[in-house]
């Protein structure tokens, strides 16, 4: 199993993460993509995955997996260990549902924001920028951070009291955030509490 992806980047990141609670870093081969370089747009690297973005799972048949939440399945189901996907149908929706609302809602947000409201990755990469749809997004990621914290003001966790990949994808968007300069209201006590504790965790602190 080979994992095509740019350390540091925060859907490379969920991955990395979500190995690590599977206890399965280890079964699986890294093969860095230039991103910087351009690498994920070339022909060669579209054949593999035509979204043409890291990371994307290339399994011992030669078929690929793209897109973190279908990435994240797969794993999930392939290891061992706690789920993180949700083990009865109600959890499985609940925490779907809250993956998706941290992905589209901060992640996802935040991402538009540099993309288009900054430099981001620079001019060769960003070939087309919209300011005003950016920083649109930006207030979409504030107002995601702040019902993030009313929901961790109930729950331990986003999708009640066991730890998810819904978890995994909040913490790279605030991750995300702070290196995209997208400021997090220190008046969020939920959501930073919930960060210190998830930073804690042995899958991120190593």
């Amino acid at each position: 199993m080979k994992i095509y992806d740019t350390e540091g980047f925060p859907n490379p990141a969920r991955i990395r993460i979500a190995l690590a609670e599977k206890g399965a870093t280890d079964s699986v081969e890294f093969i860095p993509v230039d991103v910087m370089a351009g690498e994920h747009r070339t022909e060669a690297f579209k054949a593999k995955n035509p979204d043409a973005v890291v990371p994307c799972l290339e399994l011992e048949d030669g078929s690929h997996i793209s897109q973190c939440n279908a990435i994240t399945e797969y794993i999930d189901g392939h290891f061992d260990g706690p789920s993180l996907t949700g083990e009865t149908p109600k959890d499985r929706a609940q925490i779907s549902m809250m993956n998706l609302r941290a992905e589209q809602g901060l992640l996802n947000a935040v991402g538009t924001y540099f993309h288009h409201a900054t430099p981001g990755l620079g001019p060769d990469l960003e070939t087309y920028q919209c300011a005003e749809w950016g920083e649109k997004q930006k207030e979409v990621a504030g107002q995601t951070m702040a019902y993030l914290d009313d929901v961790l003001s109930k729950n331990t966790y986003l999708a009640g009291e066991a730890f998810s990949v819904a978890d995994i994808t909040a913490f790279a968007g605030l991750a995300f955030a702070d290196f995209a300069k997208v400021e997090i209201p220190v008046h969020l006590s939920h959501l930073a509490e919930w960060r210190e504790n998830v930073a804690s965790r042995p899958s991120i602190a190593g």
